[in-house]
């Protein structure tokens, strides 16, 4: 008799989308496919191929946390997977609650690949504890459905077991594990010289509280070959549509800003893909700056990199893995990349790299996960399959007027525009069809109040995004 061949396990992941999901830069700036942070999509496409097996097919959450969606999960998936950032930081607080009421609700396995607290350089964890009972809800929750918790460094591990959590266990982060126990790195140059290629980062916070900005501006003027690569989505929106909402957009001294001199020369780039990121950067000399996982898409392109460290979520990550680093706050406003790339060991990195990931596999092991470097074909078959697509282009700096360059954004404007319409149509239709029924309820002189209103409420609502559009360039 011959068994039943084994049910491929359904793995359900959080993620911003899955990376064989291609959509133009209009529509992934609209649905904010990487969760504000283009970050986010490194570690999530690199959980998504070392999670790939051939017993085991990978689902992306579209990054939806809804507690009301736990019947469905329970019924269509094995296993809940949450690879996770700085997620012990106050303005997370409000999602880290969502997401323990949808873990309560799972009778699935949930396995975090990966989390880490935010604080200062000094390791300090008195601003966390305020939310202190929500962090121990969460990994209480975790914890009951897995057999540990993966953390990414030494102070997020020191903050659990404060709290009397044991069963903790540093990982690191999944995107430094994209290629298996193998990394390679390579030293294009002896020494970097003006014609050098270098990729530099770095947050709005960065550059407003520790002087980035001068760092980047010195630097600039140094390298005419000096590119800025972004992360966020809202200088997502200011390269793409020169304008953005959020009130940070205003910082001129970022180089997503349209007045700063490296948007000006088109010196700038953002990624919606990070295969697209990390191959592009194949082509650089050096990569430094705030960004963890910008320096990250570099290091994995095999290019030396820097991390110029503002907070404990860098600083331990570039300590477990071995990654060179310095204290933003003690890095001199003049430092030269030169420099920076002189003394740069990368050592630690390379040769401590397959200990690290099998210490990573057997944290999976441990939790039922299987990984496709020890139970699969190596990631063959995913990289494959990126090879095929085509994905979006880096967003660059608005600076053409040609018409080529407005296509595309006026096509997708217009696309909005009419689905606006069709909505406000729709939503006409049904408030005609209640004031109806509602003027059969009451008195003919309190009918016509109540249609009006309700319909002007409505128009408020679904006419802000196409006036939004169609608002001049200031």
């Amino acid at each position: 008799m011959t068994d039943e061949p084994t049910r491929q396990k359904r793995i359900l992941l959080r993620s911003g989308k899955s990376p064989f999901d291609v959509a133009s830069v209009e529509e992934s700036l609209h649905r904010d496919v990487f969760a504000t942070n283009a970050g986010n999509l490194i570690f999530s496409d690199a959980a998504q191929k070392i999670l790939t097996t051939p017993r085991a097919a990978v689902f992306s959450n579209g990054i939806r946390t809804d507690p009301a969606a736990a019947a469905r999960i329970n019924e269509e998936y094995d296993v809940f997977v949450v690879p996770l950032a700085n997620a012990f930081r106050p303005t997370f607080e409000r999602p880290l609650k969502r997401m323990t009421q949808l873990i309560k609700k799972l009778r699935i396995p949930v396995v975090v690949l990966g989390v880490g607290a935010q604080a200062d350089l000094k390791y300090d964890a008195s601003r966390l504890k305020p939310m202190e009972p929500t962090v121990r809800e969460f990994v209480t929750e975790v914890l009951n459905r897995s057999a540990s918790i993966g953390v990414r460094g030494e102070f997020t591990e020191q903050y659990l077991k404060a709290m009397g959590f044991r069963d903790v266990e540093v990982i690191g982060c999944p995107s430094m594990f994209m290629n298996g126990e193998t990394f390679t790195l390579e030293r294009k140059t002896e020494a970097l010289t003006r014609d050098s290629l270098i990729s530099v980062n770095g947050s709005h916070s960065a550059v407003r509280s520790h002087g980035l900005d001068a760092i980047i501006r010195q630097a600039h003027e140094r390298y005419p070959n000096l590119r800025f690569v972004g992360q966020n989505l809202l200088e997502a929106q200011l390269l793409h549509w020169r304008e953005t909402a959020n009130p940070l957009g205003a910082q001129t001294s970022m180089p997503t800003h349209p007045s700063h001199p490296m948007y000006r020369e088109g010196k700038v780039r953002l990624y919606i893909d990070p295969a697209t990121w990390i191959d592009e950067l194949r082509a650089f000399d050096f990569s430094f700056g705030s960004r963890i996982h910008g320096n990250i898409a570099a290091l994995l392109a095999g290019v030396p990199s820097t991390v110029l460290c503002s907070d404990s979520r860098t600083l331990e990550l570039c300590r477990y893995f071995g990654i060179p680093h310095r204290k933003i706050s003690e890095t001199p406003k003049n430092i030269d990349p030169a420099e920076l790339y002189e003394a740069a060991d990368f050592g630690e990195l390379v040769n401590g790299h397959k200990e690290r990931f099998l210490r990573f596999a057997g944290f999976m092991e441990k939790n039922g996960l299987e990984n496709t470097f020890h139970h699969g074909d190596g990631g063959k078959d995913f990289d494959a399959r990126m090879a095929k697509l085509s994905l979006p282009p880096a967003v660059r700096p608005w600076t053409e007027t040609d018409p080529d360059s407005l296509s595309s954004r006026f096509g997708w404007m217009q696309s909005r525009m009419e689905e606006l319409s069709s909505q406000n149509a729709l939503l006409r239709s049904q408030l005609d069809k209640r004031a109806r029924q509602v003027s059969v309820k009451v008195q003919a002189s309190d009918a016509p109040t109540a249609w009006p209103s309700a319909y002007r409420r409505a128009r408020r609502v679904v006419g802000r995004p196409v006036r939004r559009l169609l608002r001049p360039e200031q």
